[in-house]
C-alpha cells in the first residue's frame, strides 16, 4: 500500500511523547516547530501515491527502496527513486523514509544472520521488513550511545527485565534524526561493543507512540523561522534530531531483532547489505544537494553581474567538478555491485566505492560551502530582517533602490539572498555542514574501515610490479599486465 500524504499526517497525531523547550508537544502535524517539515514529508508520500513519479518511486505496490535488488538495473531503478525524493527537498532532508526502507531491505536479504545461539530474530526481521513495506511506514533509527560517566548510572539502552511476552528496556540513544516524524523507531547500536558486552547488544523496533518512549528534540530551526520567504529551507526541511529515552519500555519478543549477541548486533549493519544501501541513498541525496548549492552559486554570480569574470568562471567550474565527483561515486558503486550470499540475497552497491564515498562527502561539503560563500560575498549579510520590510509603505520604497540589481528587483534579489543565507550561513546551515562531515560517522572510524575495504593489495601489487621490472643491471622482464580488479560487477560478499 502506498499511502497518501494526508494519511501520513493523520498518523503523526497519535499521542506520541515529544518534548521541546521543556514542554510536551501536542500534535506534531500542526505544531509550529514541526508542521512545515511534516508537510514536506507528506509531499514525498503524495509523489509516490499518485503523481507522474509514481512509476519511478514504486514497484509491485511498495516503495522501490523496500525491494531487494537482483541486478545492476535494479540498483539503477532504486537510485532513480532516491533522486526524485532527494530533489523534492533539494537534498536537505537526509533521513527520508526511503533511507531506513533500504536498510530493512538489506536485513531481509540476509535473514539468517539474525539466527544466533542466544536469540533467533530471522522471522522477526522478515516481519519487520514486510510490515514497513506493506504499510508504507516511515522508520527512523537511533543507534548512537550516550557516553557513560565513570561511576555513574548506565545511560545506554539495556534490558532491565525479561517477561514471557518480551523485555523491558531502560536508557537512551542520541541523534535520532527524523525520529519525531517517524511511525516507528529502530533502536540498536552501530558502535563497536566489547565481546562480552551482551547487556547492550540488542536491537528492536517500536511504534513512536509506545508508552514510556520519549523523544527530546533539539532546538527547532523551523520553529524559529519567520516564514518561507525569509527561511525557505529551514521552514520546510528541518528534519530535526532528538534524544530517545526509554523509561521502562516494554518490547514484545516479536519486535526484537537481536538479543544478547554482540556479533549479530554489529553484523546486521556490516555483514548484510544494509549499510551499503544506506550509502547508496545518502550518496544520491548528497549529489542532489551539491547540484542545488551549485545552482544557487550560479544564480548569485548572475545576479551580481560577475558570472563572466575568469576567477568566477573557474570557481563555478570547481563546483561543477564537485557535482560530477558526487555523481561518479553513485554510478561507480552501482557498477561495482556485489552479490549477496552468492546471489541468494540479490546484489548490493560495491563496498570499496561506497566506503570511499563517505570520505569524499565529509571532506567535500565544507569546501563547497566555502567556495559558494566566496562567490556570495557580503551581500548575504546585509539583508532586511524580514521580507515584510519590502511591503511596508514607508520602508519598501526607501529600500528598493539599494536592494535591487541590474538583473533583479529588490524582492527577487532579497529572495535569492535569503535562500543563500539559509543554505550557507544560518544556524540551520551550520547544522548541515556538521551533519555532512559526520553523516557516516567519525573520520577515524571510516578511514580505518576504508583500509580494510579492499584495494590496498592491488595498489601494492602494481607498485611491486614496477620494482620487480628492473635492477642495477637495467630493465629486466617486460612490465606485466596489471591484475588489479576493475569495476565489473558480480563480486561476492
Amino acid at each position: 500500500m502506498i499511502r497518501s500524504g494526508s494519511h501520513y499526517l493523520d498518523a503523526l497525531d497519535d499521542g506520541r511523547e515529544i518534548w521541546l523547550d521543556g514542554e510536551r508537544v501536542k500534535g506534531v502535524s500542526s505544531h509550529p516547530a514541526f508542521r512545515g517539515t511534516a508537510a514536506s514529508i507528506a509531499g514525498l508520500y503524495d509523489l509516490a501515491h499518485g503523481s507522474d513519479h509514481s512509476s519511478v518511486l514504486t514497484s509491485d505496490g511498495v516503495h522501490r527502496a523496500y525491494t531487494v535488488p537482483r541486478t545492476h538495473a535494479d540498483l539503477v531503478a532504486r537510485r532513480q527513486a532516491y533522486k526524485v525524493w532527494a530533489e523534492a527537498s533539494y537534498g536537505f532532508l537526509g533521513r527520508t523514509p526511503d533511507y531506513m526502507a533500504s536498510g530493512a531491505a538489506g536485513f531481509a536479504a540476509l535473514p539468517q544472520l539474525f539466527t544466533t545461539d542466544t536469540f533467533d530474530g530471522s522471522d522477526n526481521v522478515l516481519a519487520f521488513h514486510r510490515r514497513l513495506a506493506e504499510n508504507d511506514l516511515y522508520c527512523a533509527f537511533t543507534i548512537t550511545n550516550p557516553r557513560p560517566r565513570p561511576g555513574g548510572d548506565d545511560p545506554v539502552v539495556r534490558v532491565v527485565a525479561e517477561r514471557d511476552g518480551g523485555i523491558v528496556v531502560r536508557g537512551a540513544k542520541t541523534i535520532g534524526s527524523g525520529a519525531v516524524f517517524a511511525d516507528e523507531v529502530l533502536v540498536g547500536t552501530i558502535e563497536p561493543l566489547a565481546p562480552d558486552d551482551v547487556e547492550h547488544a540488542l536491537c528492536f523496533s517500536l511504534p513512536v507512540d509506545t508508552p514510556g518512549l520519549k523523544l527530546i528534540s533539539r532546538t527547532s530551526y523551523e520553529g524559529r523561522a519567520r516564514g518561507v520567504f525569509d527561511n525557505p529551507l529551514s521552514s520546510r526541511f528541518d528534519e530535526n534530531d532528538a534524544m530517545l529515552v526509554c523509561d521502562d519500555v516494554f518490547v514484545p519478543w516479536e519486535r526484537v531483532l537481536t538479543y544478547r549477541n554482540v556479533a549479530a548486533t554489529a553484523g546486521m549493519w556490516w555483514r548484510t547489505p544494509a549499510y551499503l544501501n544506506f550509502v547508496h541513498q545518502a550518496a544520491t541525496r548528497f549529489w542532489t544537494k551539491l547540484e542545488f548549492l551549485t545552482g544557487v552559486a550560479i544564480l548569485l554570480t548572475r545576479d551580481n553581474g560577475t558570472h563572466e569574470l575568469p576567477a568566477v568562471t573557474q570557481s563555478v567550474g570547481r563546483l561543477l567538478g564537485m557535482v560530477a565527483q558526487a555523481k561518479a561515486f553513485v554510478l561507480a558503486a552501482e557498477a561495482s555491485y556485489e552479490e549477496v550470499d552468492g546471489g541468494c540475497g540479490g546484489v548490493a552497491p560495491g563496498t570499496e566505492i561506497s566506503f570511499a564515498q563517505r570520505i569524499m562527502a565529509g571532506e567535500l561539503y565544507p569546501r563547497a560551502i566555502q567556495e559558494i560563500k566566496g562567490l556570495a560575498g557580503g551581500a548575504i549579510i546585509q539583508l532586511p530582517a524580514s521580507g515584510e520590510d519590502l511591503r511596508h509603505p514607508e520602508l519598501g520604497p526607501l529600500m528598493e533602490p539599494y536592494l535591487n540589481s541590474p538583473e533583479s528587483t529588490a524582492e527577487e534579489r532579497v529572495k535569492l539572498l535569503k535562500l543563500a543565507w539559509d543554505a550557507l550561513g544560518s544556524e540551520f546551515a551550520s547544522r548541515h555542514e556538521q551533519y555532512e562531515r559526520f553523516y557516516h560517522g567519525a573520520p577515524h572510524v571510516y578511514l580505518m574501515m576504508q583500509h580494510g575495504a579492499g584495494g590496498a593489495a592491488d595498489c601494492e601489487r602494481l607498485a611491486r610490479a614496477c620494482l620487480d621490472g628492473y635492477d642495477l643491471t637495467g630493465p629486466g622482464r617486460a612490465p606485466g599486465v596489471g591484475t588489479a580488479g576493475g569495476a565489473g560487477g558480480g563480486r561476492r560478499r
